[in-house]
Parts: C-alpha cells; structure tokens; sequence
C-alpha cells in the first residue's frame, strides 16, 4: 500500500502541488501570493498548504531550473527539510541572484517538494573513528577528472 502524504488548504484559492510528468521526481508548488523579489533580496513565500507526512518520510524543497536560469531566483536553503511533524504552512525562502527585479505571480510554479524516507539513528559517542583510504581529506581531495 502506498504511503500518502495529507494536505490541507489555508486559503480555497491556493494549488495543490503536481507532477508535471507522470514520471518526475519532484511535484512543483505554487505561489499564493504576488510579490517581488530585488536583486539581492530574500523573500518567504506561502504556497497556502499545510502537510502531513507519514513517519519516516521527508520532504526537501528544492530550485525550479527555469527560475534560477532565466531569472536568478531559487531557493535559498537548498534543500529545505520539512519534517514529519511540521504541521504550519509551506513556505519557501527564495532569492534574487540576477540583476533585475523579479514579480511573482499567485499562482505561479516556484519550487519544488521531493519526498524521501529517512532512517532514525541513535548517536553514540566514541573516543575514535575507523581509518579508510580518504581518511580526513575534504573539499577537492578526489579532484575534478
């Protein structure tokens, strides 16, 4: 049986998220609301939903490729965490890389939630960790070819 996540509309006029193909990962959320974004500048804004997640399962809002592309917008906290027990509205932290003002229309395709299940992990504290080959070599250490 499959997993559902359960939404609620704030506001009659807010959309659902949705696919655009039956086949994408992601399903794209909707402004609900019209505001503009200067170069530069941070904005939240509301889709005018609320979810609920079933235990176990996450979902992380990420860019719209064509947002960030042609306006310089996307997300600021890529990927945003919302998690299963988060039940306040949806919204998004978007930014205004570009150069130009940016409106945003009611309506209008913003980001993008993606669901995935996660694992709950116990924390142990330890005096030492295991040696492997990378060992302690970060940012860079396996090179760009």
């Amino acid at each position: 049986m499959k997993k559902e996540a359960l939404i609620v509309k704030i506001d009659q006029k807010a959309k659902l998220p949705e696919k655009a193909l039956v086949g994408d990962a992601g399903y794209d959320l909707f402004s609900n609301e019209c505001t503009e974004i200067e170069p530069g500048k941070i904005k939240i804004v509301g889709t005018g939903i609320r979810m609920a997640l079933p235990k176990g399962i996450e979902a992380q809002i990420r860019p719209k490729s064509g947002l960030a592309m042609n306006y310089g917008i996307t997300v600021l906290n890529t990927p945003g965490t919302i998690d299963p027990n988060y039940r306040g509205e949806i919204k998004v932290i978007l930014i205004n890389l570009g150069e130009k003002k940016v409106k945003i229309e009611r309506g209008q395709k913003i980001a993008q939630i993606v669901f995935n299940k996660f694992e709950m992990l116990k924390l142990r504290e330890t005096n030492a960790l295991k040696n492997t080959e990378r060992g302690e070599k970060g940012f860079g250490s396996t090179g760009l070819r």
